[in-house]
């Protein structure tokens, strides 16, 4: 079964092949570049193409921009601007942290009770001075600096609480920039 259709498929690849040559047609790229003079009479009269009868092909205009407006603008909106919503901010906003700065009036807060990390001590710190790494973290962190009467501290570093005192440490270097002191009860 197939042999047969292998015969009869090669069959009908030869079958153009042959219909092709008798027709005096070349495959492209054969005798057919030779000059008009040196090829052979065609038995058949020329065939004549009936002219391509499509209408000439119109495109439509291009949309521009007016003129009264430069290239690369756009239109004035009509939407109604957008109203947004004003920044939540603390109910009495302070300026940022001076060093040194201790408000007028200032108070002891009371706030719970403060528990050393085993092995330390009440020490007075003082700025310039590195504070150990365990003292960073979010259990010493505080972040009530304006019910204290203090700013917020620039980016980067963090007010920590050590004992009844606040320091002001960069985050990155560890490294002590403010303190002041009997801030808690």
């Amino acid at each position: 079964m197939k042999r047969f259709l292998l015969l009869t498929t090669s069959l009908a690849l030869m079958v153009p092949e042959a219909a092709m040559a008798q027709a005096g047609n070349h495959p492209p790229g054969g005798s057919q570049n030779r000059p008009p003079s040196a090829r052979p009479p065609q038995d058949r009269p020329p065939q004549v193409r009936p002219p391509a009868s499509r209408p000439p092909q119109v495109r439509p205009p291009v949309a521009r921009p007016p003129e009264g407006r430069p290239p690369g603008t756009r239109p004035p909106s009509t939407r109604p601007p957008q109203v947004r919503p004003p920044v939540a901010r603390p109910p009495h906003a302070r300026p940022p942290h001076r060093p040194g700065y201790r408000p007028p009036n200032f108070r002891p807060i009371a706030g719970p009770s403060y528990r050393y990390p085993r092995g330390y001590g009440y020490r007075r710190w003082r700025a310039g001075l590195l504070l150990p790494a365990i003292f960073l973290s979010q259990a010493y962190y505080y972040d009530n600096y304006y019910n204290a009467g203090f700013g917020a501290p620039p980016r980067g570093y963090r007010w920590v609480r050590y004992g009844p005192d606040l320091l002001l440490v960069n985050l990155r270097t560890r490294r002590i920039a403010d303190v002041i002191y009997n801030v808690f009860r």
